[in-house]
């Protein structure tokens, strides 16, 4: 997953992703110009070509359960060649769409509308962030980070601008730079959004009694329903990075009740199965998109219940891997899910640690660095876990999660 992402436009309420995020912040779990990855079967080389308007040649996946406006449901139509006013509007739309429901045609979409300024050095600073923000739902972070440094330089004003880049830059665990972009949207004139941004990097590096109080300032300052349900996921995941469980519970709900989003549901699964509340993980999981992060987490649980139902999702999540590399896509994108993947449901410490170490070459964010941890551990790896722990201490990043985990691996080592 990865952390909340910031809002495609600063008026507009913010929407979190997963990296996938995400991812995830899941994960995050997109490649732009692809149908549903890993969703439908491999289709034949062969062109079909239809012979009446009303033939049928493939059916896409149910992805995308709901839409979160009329006119993210309509037929797609791309903009008149050079009207960027248009294409802005019709991309926001598009990656809206793909970060409330994981559906990964939709970052393709955006990309579609943003061609004709696409990777263009003199594209308009608003065309180039969403831009970057496709590179970012696509797991394409330097790429991403290289947008946006370009863009900022043309219009030093663009407050979301420096917000994406400031959550690059904690992505990457580059938390004196991402204050500094904090400061730069401050500069812009958004403050609620500077704050923020401050306080969510502060937290990472362990201020969380600050980013607590806050936060709970900043939700008690505006009753719009998607700035509240982003800033009460931003005050849950501070909270569980000090270990304050239960707290961040309540925050997690109260933050899909103000409104849903499917970056927060994951979070919130996260953190009940990490606390061996399995059945209510389940229960949040259960209307969501079947996106790899969804059905990793219901696999999870599933076998943790020994219900049989985990074997079989096992086997999609397999295949939706095997359709990436036919497709000549690089899995690594993805490596946090794979690593998750053999550390819970395989019980493959080797391949999970191998999984592991590659994704944090991609992204350092909390759950990157605990699986890390985690397949360490398993793996029995003393020397793996020693660079990791030294690693997690060089980025400054403070989250009790990783603590335990760190001083049962040490012990387990010696």
């Amino acid at each position: 997953m990865g952390l909340p992402q910031p809002p495609t436009t600063l008026k507009d309420a913010p929407m979190p992703v997963f990296n996938l995020p995400d991812s995830f912040k899941a994960m995050a779990l997109a490649l732009a110009g692809l149908l549903a990855a890993g969703q439908f079967p491999a289709l034949a080389a062969s062109v079909l070509a239809p012979q009446r308007d009303e033939d049928l040649l493939e059916v896409l996946p149910a992805v995308t359960h709901s839409r979160p406006t009329a006119s993210a449901a309509v037929p797609f139509a791309k903009p008149a060649a050079g009207d960027a006013r248009a294409a802005t509007l019709e991309a926001r739309e598009a990656i809206s769409v793909a970060r409330q429901t994981g559906d990964t045609r939709y970052w393709g979409r955006a990309q579609a509308v943003l061609a004709p300024w696409w990777d263009q050095s003199d594209a308009p600073a608003d065309l180039a962030v969403l831009q970057a923000t496709v590179q970012q739902g696509r797991h394409e972070f330097s790429a991403s980070r290289a947008v946006l440094v370009s863009a900022l330089a043309r219009a030093p004003g663009h407050a979301q601008g420096w917000l994406n880049l400031a959550s690059l830059e904690r992505l990457s665990a580059r938390y004196s730079e991402a204050l500094a972009a904090c400061d730069a949207v401050a500069r812009a004139g958004q403050s609620l959004y500077a704050e923020a941004c401050r306080l969510e990097t502060q937290s990472l590096q362990g201020a969380h009694q600050k980013a607590d109080q806050g936060l709970q300032t900043l939700i008690s300052q505006t009753t719009e329903p998607g700035q509240r349900s982003w800033l009460l996921s931003l005050l849950a995941e501070s909270q569980e990075r000090a270990g304050r469980d239960a707290a961040a519970g309540a925050s997690y709900a109260s933050s899909l009740k103000a409104e849903h989003d499917l970056y927060t549901a994951i979070a919130f699964s996260d953190l009940l199965l990490r606390t061996g509340k399995t059945a209510q993980a389940l229960q949040i999981l259960a209307p969501l998109p079947e996106t790899d992060a969804v059905l990793l987490r219901r696999a999870t649980a599933w076998k943790r219940l020994g219900d049989a139902r985990w074997t079989p999702t096992r086997q999609v999540l397999q295949v939706r891997v095997d359709e990436l590399k036919r497709r000549g896509d690089d899995p690594a994108l993805h490596g946090r899910e794979l690593a998750l993947a053999a550390l819970w449901l395989d019980a493959d410490g080797p391949g999970a640690l191998r999984y592991a170490k590659s994704n944090l070459q991609l992204q350092r964010e909390p759950l990157d660095w605990w699986a890390a941890l985690q397949s360490a551990r398993l793996a029995k790896d003393g020397a793996a876990l020693a660079e990791i722990e030294s690693a997690i201490r060089t980025a400054g990043l403070q989250d009790a999660r990783l603590a335990p985990a760190a001083a049962t691996a040490a012990k387990a080592a010696k």
